[in-house]
C-alpha cells in the first residue's frame, strides 16, 4: 500500500514524522527555526547565556551607581517608584474641542494623572480646519484647534493649575501657536504661568526629518521656533518642560533604538548650544529639557536603551556643558508604547503587546507612561479601548510589584552588558552626526532622512520575510477574521469648525487682529522671540492658519529632500 510505514526502516519513519511535524507547524504559522546568529532589533548579537565575564571590568560607581546619583543609569530619583509612581498619561484628541474635553474629564475621573492632548493633522501642520489643503482631515487623528476659543473649550472645567498637561504639538510651527494659546488661556483664567506644569513636544526634527507635507518652514527656522519656546518657558513658565525631543516619532517612522536615542540627544545638544549663545546659563533651562521615547517589541533592548540614554546624557551635560545643577544631568522621559507595533489583524492581541511594552518602560525607569489602545491600528481609540489602556497602566502600577524594588534589573549580566553595547553604538552615531555638521545640517542635507528610510526598509523587510515574527500578521494568522469590536467614528468636525471660524472672524476686532499679525511679522524680521509676541497675539483670536502663513511669508518654505 502506497505510503505505508511497513516498507520503511526506522530512520525513514522518523524522518517522515519530522517532515510531517514541520509541515503542520508551518501550516499553523509557527515561527521558523531561529537563525544561527540571534540579535536584537538593532542588530546587536545576542549570546545564549550571560555570566560575570560579560561585565568584567565594569566600574560600579562610575558606570552604574545608585538610583538618583550619577550617572543615573539606575534611575533619576533615589527612591524611584517607591517614592512617586510614574504619571499615568493617556493620549486623547479627536473632533471638535468640546468632544475631546469630555474624553479628558472621563480619563481624569477614571484615574489618569496627566493629560496627553493630541491635535489633528491641520493643526499640527499650521492650517485652519477650513483650508482647502487640510479640510478633509479636520478632527481626524486629534482635536481641531483653530483659535484661542477652541483652546478655552478644550480645557473648560479642567484645573490646569493642578493638572500636568502634555501638548502633543509635534512640529514647532504648530507649537508656537498652540502652546501660546494654552498660556493665553491660563492668563485669561487668572492662573499664573508659574503654576503650570506639563510638556510640549516642539521638536524641529518632527517638522523637517519625518515624512510630512511639502513646504514646511526651513530646518534652521524650525529649530529657531523650537528654541523660542524653550527661552520663553525658562523666563516665564519655570515648571513647564518646553520641549520633549520626540524619539518616539522617529521610531514610528522606522528608525532603530540606537538612532532614536542618538537623534534626540543630538537635537538636545544643539538646543543647549543655541541657548548658551543667547546668553543663558546651562542650569537655567537644562533641568526642564525632556524626552519622549518609544517602548517597542524587543523587551530587553528597550530597557537597556533607557539606561544607556541616561548615562550618555549625564556625561554630556557634565563634561561638555559643565552643568552644576544635578537636575540638568537627569535624562527625564515620557514613554508611549509603540503604535507601529500594533496590528489591525487580531487587534485584541494589542492589549498584551502594549502591556509588555509598558512593563519595559517601567523597568527602564520612565517618568510617565501612555499605553496605546488596542484599536489604534484601525481608528481613534473608543472609550472602552482608552479605558482598557488606562487599566493596563494601573495594573502595572498596582498589581505587578514593580514599584516595590528600585531598579530590579540592575546588575543583571545581560542587561548591563546590553546597556554598555547600546551606549557604544549610540556614541558612535552621535560622533557621526557631529562630523556631518550637527543635527540641523544633517537634516538640511537629507542625511537623517536617508538613515531613517534605510532603517524603515530593513524593519519592513524583516516582517515580510518572517525574520521578525508578528503574531496575527505573519504567523498565527486567522482566515476570514471578523473584528471583535466596534470602530470609533470621528464626530462631525468640519462643519462645526466652519461655523466657529465664521463667528470668530465676524465678532473679533479686525483692526486688533491685523495688528496682532503685523506684530508677528515684525518679530520675525527683527529676529525676536516669537512666543513672547504670539501669547498676546492669540488673544485677538487670530487663527492658527493666519499665524503660520505670516511666519512662512517671512521665513520662506522648504521641501524635504527626495532620494
Amino acid at each position: 500500500m502506497a505510503g505505508s510505514t511497513k516498507s520503511m526502516n526506522p530512520d525513514q519513519i522518523e524522518n517522515n514524522k519530522t517532515a510531517k511535524k514541520n509541515r503542520k507547524d508551518q501550516a499553523r504559522g509557527a515561527p521558523k527555526e531561529p537563525p544561527a546568529t540571534l540579535q536584537t532589533a538593532s542588530g546587536i548579537p545576542l549570546k545564549p547565556l550571560y555570566t560575570p565575564e560579560d561585565i568584567a571590568g565594569l566600574d560600579y560607581d562610575r558606570q552604574i551607581g545608585l538610583p538618583g546619583g550619577e550617572p543615573f543609569v539606575r534611575g533619576v530619583y533615589s527612591s524611584m517608584y517607591r517614592g512617586r509612581s510614574w504619571t499615568l498619561r493617556q493620549l486623547a484628541g479627536f473632533g471638535p474641542a468640546e468632544e475631546t474635553n469630555r474624553r479628558y474629564k472621563f480619563l481624569l475621573k477614571e484615574g489618569a494623572t496627566g493629560i496627553n492632548g493630541v491635535f489633528d493633522y491641520p493643526t499640527l501642520r499650521g492650517f485652519d480646519s477650513t483650508d482647502p489643503i487640510a479640510r478633509a482631515d479636520a478632527g481626524r487623528g486629534g482635536v481641531a484647534i483653530d483659535t484661542l476659543a477652541d483652546m478655552q473649550a478644550l480645557f473648560n472645567g479642567i484645573p490646569i493649575e493642578t493638572t500636568s498637561t502634555s501638548l502633543v504639538t509635534c512640529q514647532p510651527i504648530c507649537n508656537i501657536s498652540v502652546q501660546s494659546m494654552y498660556f493665553a488661556h491660563a492668563q485669561l483664567s487668572n492662573v499664573p504661568l508659574d503654576r503650570l506644569s506639563g510638556t510640549s513636544q516642539n521638536d524641529f526634527l518632527m517638522e523637517t526629518a519625518i515624512p510630512g507635507p511639502p513646504e514646511v518652514v526651513p530646518p534652521g527656522y524650525s529649530f529657531k521656533l523650537s528654541c523660542a519656546a524653550i527661552e520663553y518657558c525658562a523666563r516665564h513658565v519655570p515648571r513647564c518642560n518646553p520641549v520633549s525631543f520626540s524619539g518616539y516619532n522617529y521610531r514610528e517612522s522606522g528608525c532603530t533604538a540606537i538612532q532614536e536615542v542618538a537623534f534626540v540627544i543630538s537635537n538636545a545638544v544643539a538646543c543647549c548650544e543655541e541657548l548658551l549663545q543667547r546668553g543663558f546659563d546651562i542650569d537655567s533651562f537644562a533641568p526642564r529639557l525632556s524626552f519622549f521615547l518609544s517602548a517597542h517589541n524587543d523587551f530587553f533592548e528597550e530597557i537597556a536603551k533607557y539606561r544607556a540614554a541616561r548615562r550618555i546624557w549625564c556625561r554630556i551635560m557634565k563634561g561638555r556643558f559643565a552643568a552644576k545643577d544635578p537636575r540638568s544631568l537627569k535624562f527625564r522621559y515620557h514613554v508611549q508604547t509603540a503604535g507601529v507595533a500594533l496590528t489591525a489583524q487580531q487587534p485584541l492581541n494589542n492589549i498584551a503587546r502594549a502591556a509588555y511594552h509598558g512593563l519595559a518602560a517601567v523597568l527602564g525607569g520612565a517618568q510617565s507612561l501612555h499605553i496605546d489602545g488596542y484599536d489604534e491600528a484601525l481608528c481613534t481609540p473608543t472609550e472602552l479601548s482608552a479605558l482598557t489602556a488606562l487599566r493596563t497602566n494601573q495594573i502595572l502600577q498596582l498589581e505587578t510589584g514593580v514599584t516595590r524594588t528600585i531598579d530590579p534589573l540592575g546588575g543583571s549580566y545581560f542587561v548591563e552588558s546590553l546597556t554598555n553595547q547600546l551606549e557604544e553604538k549610540i556614541l558612535e552615531l552621535l560622533e557621526e552626526i557631529e562630523k556631518k555638521g550637527g543635527v540641523v545640517r544633517a537634516v538640511e542635507t537629507g542625511w537623517i532622512h536617508r538613515e531613517i528610510s534605510d532603517a524603515a526598509f530593513e524593519y519592513q523587510q524583516a516582517i515580510e520575510s518572517g525574520k521578525m515574527p508578528v503574531v496575527g500578521l505573519n504567523c498565527q494568522q486567522v482566515v476570514e477574521e471578523k473584528l471583535p469590536m466596534d470602530l470609533f467614528e470621528v464626530p462631525e468636525t468640519l462643519l462645526i469648525q466652519e461655523e466657529k471660524l465664521e463667528k470668530i472672524k465676524k465678532e473679533r476686532n479686525p483692526e486688533q487682529a491685523r495688528r496682532a499679525l503685523d506684530a508677528i511679522a515684525d518679530c520675525c524680521r527683527e529676529d525676536g522671540n516669537l512666543m513672547e509676541v504670539i501669547v498676546d497675539s492669540v488673544k485677538s483670536y487670530v487663527t492658527v492658519g493666519e499665524i503660520s502663513r505670516t511666519i512662512k511669508d517671512c521665513y520662506g518654505t522648504w521641501n524635504m529632500p527626495l532620494f
